[in-house]
């Protein structure tokens, strides 16, 4: 089974109180479920990768195989494909766990898109922020 997901985190302050959001699909490209979870206060790349890790850990509870992701953090994207090296400490550990997640899976798609093509997940994420929840 392949899913979709459309991954967003948001800080506010960066570090501030930061969200996550997620927008799953399936194939025919019809929502499945979403996701929204206020994470407390970090900053926007740690907000992404928790975005991502969750995308993950939810497209596994799916019963993914493959997985697309789409995201608008260009760093997340180009550090998960191996053409940037994770340098932040603070990072490394979140890459690790994506990896070791994405590493399960048959078959696993990272692409960077622009801000406007997630304005799903974006939202969700602020959602998130704005309910503390």
């Amino acid at each position: 089974m392949k899913i979709i997901a459309y991954t967003d985190g948001a800080s506010r302050g960066n570090p501030g109180l930061a969200g996550i959001g997620i927008a799953f699909y399936n194939e025919q490209g019809e929502q499945i479920k979403t996701f929204s979870e206020y994470i407390g206060e970090a900053t926007n790349n740690i907000a992404e990768y928790k975005a991502l890790i969750k995308a993950l850990e939810i497209g596994k509870e799916l019963g993914a195989r493959e997985m697309e992701v789409y995201a608008d953090s260009e760093l997340i994207v180009k550090q998960i494909k191996g053409e940037y090296k994770v340098k932040n400490e603070g990072l490394k550990p979140l890459y690790n766990a994506a990896k070791g997640l994405i590493n399960a899976l048959d078959s696993f798609q990272i692409t960077h898109i622009k801000r406007e093509l997630n304005k799903e997940a974006d939202k969700l994420a602020n959602i998130a922020i704005d309910s503390r929840s």
